[in-house]
């Protein structure tokens, strides 16, 4: 069997490679400009390498009855790790994925099928957000970073509107954010969300949330309670504990932090050299 070899291509935002597990026999790494970006196991795609996606995979599996289609809409692409992982874990889903780096997408396509019932669309994430529909996504996952951090654009009051108008009533939005103490950037984050959601939970390494390292949160958002009870035993039970803050104790987190506007919205901080462990 001929053994896969690394791609590396240009990109439009920086150099891509795609990079062979040596333990599995068809799973890639995706990196940009050496910050990774995607893990996909093509015999496997329900497995989730990456711990804050298979945080956002707890969500997504207590969102709806086992096996219940979704329609989804993703903001950022990469090699379509979650996508992969609702069309196994949920079949029939409708997704939609969004993708600004339109040579990365053609990089991921050549290299790799695209699931069924999979559209993608080459685009600014915000920009494609406010022409898409009211109510028309079950979940919204917003995992978009410019390099190694979300875009400035991204994080604001009014995009946080466009994302509570085009997510259903009953629906949820999930952010994969980056940070470390003392926590200026994710705590304006959840007071911005707290102010177009009525409930709101973040998923955290306890490390990270002591203030020991940087590293990923995933915020989940919603007009409707979320079965935390049943997201916090998938957490605490996975190879990669973690904790699910919500209520008075994420309260006290967010603390005086204010809700950030277009005027002066930032991306989020730099990670540390050797955050991820991939250079």
């Amino acid at each position: 069997m001929t053994e896969p070899i690394p791609v590396s291509r240009p990109v439009d935002h920086g150099t891509a490679k795609l990079m062979p597990d040596v333990d599995r026999e068809r799973a890639w790494l995706l990196t940009v400009d050496g910050a990774p970006q995607s893990y996909v196991d093509l015999d496997d795609p329900a497995h989730l390498e990456f711990e804050y996606a298979r945080r956002l995979g707890h969500v997504l599996d207590v969102l709806a009855e086992p096996g219940a289609p979704l329609d989804v809409l993703h903001l950022g692409g990469g090699a379509l790790t979650l996508p992969r992982y609702v069309h196994v874990t949920r079949p029939g889903s409708g997704q939609d994925v969004v993708e600004a780096d339109r040579r990365l997408l053609d990089m991921v396509v050549e290299h790799m099928p695209v699931p069924e019932g999979v559209r993608l669309h080459a685009g600014d994430a915000r920009a494609w957000l406010e022409t898409a529909p009211d109510n028309s996504a079950d979940v919204l996952v917003a995992d978009v970073f410019g390099g190694s951090r979300v875009p400035a654009h991204l994080t604001t009051l009014s995009y946080a509107r466009q994302a509570e108008r085009v997510v259903r009533p009953t629906g949820v939005y999930l952010a994969n954010l980056a940070d470390a103490a003392p926590f200026d950037f994710l705590r304006s984050q959840l007071a911005t969300f707290a102010a177009v959601f009525r409930e709101l939970a973040l998923i955290a390494e306890p490390a990270v949330l002591r203030g020991r390292r940087f590293g990923n949160t995933v915020l989940v958002a919603s007009h409707q309670p979320v079965d935390l009870a049943g997201l916090t035993r998938r957490t605490a039970a996975d190879a990669f504990p973690a904790r699910v803050e919500y209520g008075p104790e994420l309260a006290t987190f967010i603390g005086d932090a204010r809700p950030v506007r277009d005027e002066n919205a930032v991306p989020s901080p730099e990670p540390p050299d050797g955050a991820f462990g991939i250079g």
